[in-house]
């Protein structure tokens, strides 16, 4: 009978024994040096001094880090979608890796689109899946080392100069049980990539894209006779009081497509610029290890509101196909 070779004490729970070396790396490296205070801000950092161009509404236009990691996330999609259609293209049955990945997430978001919108799939899918990768990616961006704490530090005295500016992302704390020197310098970090989830020009932009798209295919589906849903009138002679009411339901629809956009930006918004404040709070506070738990936490956090992002669209885009009254006509 072969006897299986005893393996070496040292051998035994390597990856034990690393994770333990970065642990202790870790503590030695706080103490060598200490975590900085954060300085949280809504507004995205600019990377440029100067404008990139005035517009006449709008203003000065800079060029921030959110725009940065915007195109990242972009370069990002555009690889994925490099790989996967080489993996197709070579004629591979089974999709191996972030190919089989994706293939499994696509064909289980057009299941789910195809149970709810029906015909309608073919035409609301394509918005279902590029939403929610885009929003996963960028979401998952935070994961990223490096993302939010690596940047450009500006000098500041106090602080006062780039907080005034808006530049400060997180200000270099001075040492430990001792008050700043009057005239002493702090720093402002700008960080090169911030993720871009946590600025509110992105997922408003986003809400809007989706909830104009959701007008759109009501539109195509129902023609003209869409609008009666915000602009119901039929009834209100024959039958005044039910004209009133039904009347009154199709403002309230407005208003309800209305907030869709904020309800939309705002759940995005809210959910990752909590968390990345989360992260710097545990950073700053247990700057060894702790931080780790909270990382998963994010993990399915981003993938959460991606998802959510992109089923609500879908079910908005579906509902919207689907016409109002007793009497509807389908369009083709």
């Amino acid at each position: 009978m072969e006897q299986t070779p005893k393996k070496k004490w040292w051998r035994w729970g390597f990856h034990r024994w690393l994770l333990l070396l970065f642990i202790i790396g870790g503590i030695f490296a706080a103490k060598a040096f200490p975590p900085v205070r954060p300085h949280v801000q809504l507004p995205p950092e600019p990377l440029t001094h100067a404008p990139l161009f005035t517009l006449p509404v709008i203003g000065d236009f800079y060029f921030t880090n959110t725009m940065l990691a915007m195109l990242l996330a972009d370069v990002i999609l555009l690889l994925i979608g490099f790989f996967f259609y080489r993996a197709v293209k070579r004629g591979d049955m089974v999709l191996k890796g972030i190919s089989g990945a994706v293939e499994a997430m696509l064909e289980a978001i057009y299941n789910l689109t195809e149970g709810t919108a029906g015909k309608w799939a073919k035409i609301i899918f394509p918005w279902f899946a590029t939403i929610t990768l885009l929003v996963l990616v960028i979401n998952w961006m935070e994961l990223i080392p490096g993302v939010d704490s690596i940047g450009i530090l500006h000098a500041s005295e106090h602080g006062v100069e780039v907080q005034d500016l808006g530049f400060a992302a997180t200000l270099v704390s001075p040492p430990k049980d001792t008050e700043p020197a009057h005239g002493a310098e702090l720093y402002g970090l700008i960080p090169y990539v911030r993720v871009v989830s946590t600025d509110l020009n992105f997922t408003v932009a986003l809400a809007l894209i989706a909830v104009v798209m959701v007008q759109v295919i009501g539109i195509r589906s129902q023609g003209a006779g869409y609008f009666t849903k915000f602009w119901n009138v039929k009834t209100i002679f024959s039958k005044p009081i039910f004209g009133v009411i039904d009347f009154a339901v199709g403002i309230l629809e407005l208003v309800s497509e209305i907030s869709k956009v904020l309800s939309f930006a705002f759940r995005l918004f809210g959910n990752i610029f909590a968390g990345s404040v989360l992260l710097f709070v545990i950073g700053t506070l247990v700057p060894v290890f702790a931080q780790s738990g909270f990382l998963m936490l994010e993990f399915f956090v981003g993938m959460i509101q991606a998802i959510v992002f992109g089923m609500l669209t879908m079910t908005f885009m579906a509902q919207a196909t689907i016409g109002h009254g007793a009497h509807e006509e389908e369009h083709a």
